[in-house]
């Protein structure tokens, strides 16, 4: 009885040439043009609605003058005909050009990073491998390297030479990245000596990394070496994005990875101030589990990370 039922599935009976027909019939609305377009006579097209409208037992056009009309069950059924074709495409031409073998690349990617170095990379590995899917995690150091532990992300890429969590993973310097008190253009802070700015920080919010981060860390020490004072109003962040529009409308002064802004100095949205002290930053490096197994994808992206590397060390 099992088979019995099987068989008379109506989704087993559906093929491609009754949803070929069923779409070039909808777009066209008119059976003579999407015969036409098909390249077959029109009694066949007929033929092929009338056994989709039985299979599906419904109608699925009204014909008017002008010719035929999607019902309220041929517009259900094309939400469910057309992305089933187009992923049916997708997949052949996938399978035709070896893309699928690409696979899947899980990032996990710290905001030191995430506005410059990491949206180079993912353009150029979709430049050169059009099937790879990418996805990316966000978060503190602690909660990325976490996830590369348990094997949810295949490596984590920022500031991280320092961080109290790397034992048992691998890390690769990649580059050194400074760190830059960046205001908006105008800013009273803008044409102040150096020898007068430390003294004239606090005067203005400040915009910090959070506590225990290892950018914070560098952060406290640059402060101290300059002899600066915490101002009162301060915005501890790792977002990238608050950082920015707060330094842009609140006359704050942000302690930012030069990575951060490079884009943002290089076109005049942001100005650097000439602070006297060292503004070394720590190391931007890769993080991968020597326990997991490296995927083809994983190897290309770090290729691409050490390409980059080099040239931004240049």
């Amino acid at each position: 009885m099992a088979a019995g039922r099987a068989s008379m599935n109506p989704d087993n009976r559906i093929k491609l040439r009754h949803l070929h027909c069923f779409l070039e019939v909808a777009r066209q609305g008119s059976v003579q043009r999407a015969a036409d377009a098909l390249a077959i006579s029109q009694p066949a097209v007929s033929k092929t609605l009338r056994e989709l409208e039985e299979l599906l037992c419904n109608r699925l056009f009204e014909r008017n003058r002008q010719g035929v009309v999607l019902t309220e069950a041929g517009t259900a059924f094309l939400h469910v005909a057309g992305p089933s074709l187009q992923a049916l495409r997708r997949g052949i031409e996938n399978l035709r050009s070896d893309e699928f073998k690409a696979g899947e690349l899980r990032l996990g990617v710290l905001s030191s990073v995430e506005t410059w170095l990491m949206p180079e990379i993912i353009s150029r590995l979709h430049l050169h491998h059009q099937g790879l899917r990418i996805s990316v995690q966000n978060g503190p150091a602690v909660y990325l390297l976490g996830l590369l532990r348990s094997g949810e992300v295949d490596l984590v890429v920022g500031r991280l030479s320092d961080s109290p969590h790397l034992a048992g993973l691998q890390f690769e310097h990649l580059y050194g990245d400074e760190l830059r008190f960046v205001v908006a253009p105008g800013h009273p802070l803008q044409n102040c000596s150096s020898d007068l700015l430390p003294g004239r920080l606090a005067d203005f919010p400040m915009v910090l990394p959070l506590p225990g981060t290892t950018i914070r860390q560098h952060a406290d020490s640059l402060l101290l070496q300059t002899g600066a004072r915490l101002p009162i109003r301060c915005l501890e962040t790792l977002s990238n994005t608050l950082a920015r529009r707060y330094a842009l409308t609140a006359q704050a002064v942000w302690i930012a990875p030069h990575d951060a802004v490079r884009e943002d100095l290089a076109g005049g949205l942001l100005q650097a101030l000439a602070i006297p002290a060292n503004l070394a930053g720590g190391s931007i490096g890769v993080c991968t589990n020597p326990m997991m197994p490296q995927s083809v994808a994983l190897q290309w992206c770090l290729e691409e990370l050490r390409t980059l590397a080099t040239h931004n060390m240049s």
